[in-house]
């Protein structure tokens, strides 16, 4: 698919939703730093665009922020360190609200994150689920403006992170005194492995679709019996 920002650049982006059911709810995933490796194939967004339609009843659109690169084409424009990127985001949640989706929620993974934190007037928003929160391009100013809108934040805090642990993100998180902050026990920055990306899945359906976890304690199932194709990029 193709998103359009207002300043006219085309965006690479997929969207995923339920096949047997509408969406309960929908993310709109904004991946980490692209100077660094960081697209919308980054593991956790092709995970999280791969399990949650089909697990959990979540429709999921990500996309590459301008000058940015992955196996389905390079979105135009040129990397602007979270500024620009708020129109990228815009574009999604204009996609979102053109096709009929449940309001979105923002899911921002490291640099996504800043990108978020950086613009709070994006609207219709439901909330933000950030994981690995550098805090590298936001700034205390860009928290106050969130902390504005009464919007929820669920923070998602490597336990071993290489730029913001869970015992630094109180004082960096203390101009949004209401957001949650969860710490990811064992986890890096990057958060490889089952067993991390497990966590991250169940704490976004956790936040975005919590009915699940009323019918569903234990979280998200381990084994899928239904139709897998193996994904390559070459």
């Amino acid at each position: 698919m193709r998103l359009l920002t207002a300043d006219d650049l085309a965006l690479v982006g997929e969207f995923a939703r339920p096949l047997a059911a509408a969406p309960t709810a929908t993310i709109v995933m904004v991946h980490p730093l692209p100077t660094h490796g960081g697209m919308m194939d980054s593991h956790l967004l092709r995970k999280a665009s791969w399990r949650l339609p089909a697990l959990a009843d979540i429709a999921v659109l990500r996309f590459n922020t301008r000058g940015t690169a992955s196996a389905a084409g390079s979105s135009e424009g040129a990397f602007d360190e979270g500024r620009g990127e708020g129109l990228d985001v815009a574009a999604a949640i204009d996609w979102v609200v053109q096709a009929g989706l449940p309001t979105p929620w923002l899911v921002g993974w490291s640099f996504g994150t800043d990108v978020i934190l950086k613009h709070p007037e994006l609207d219709p928003v439901r909330g933000a689920v950030l994981i690995s929160p550098p805090r590298h391009y936001s700034t205390a100013e860009d928290l106050d403006r969130w902390a504005a809108t009464n919007r929820p934040v669920v923070a998602l805090i490597p336990e071993l992170d290489d730029y913001l642990r869970p015992e630094e993100a109180s004082a960096a998180f203390a101009q949004l005194p209401d957001a949650t902050l969860i710490a990811g026990p064992g986890a890096k920055h990057l958060w490889v492995g089952e067993p991390s990306t497990r966590f991250v899945l169940d704490e976004i359906v956790r936040t975005v679709n919590p009915d699940y976890f009323d019918r569903n304690p234990g979280g998200l199932p381990s084994q899928w019996d239904g139709p897998m194709e193996r994904w390559t990029d070459l």
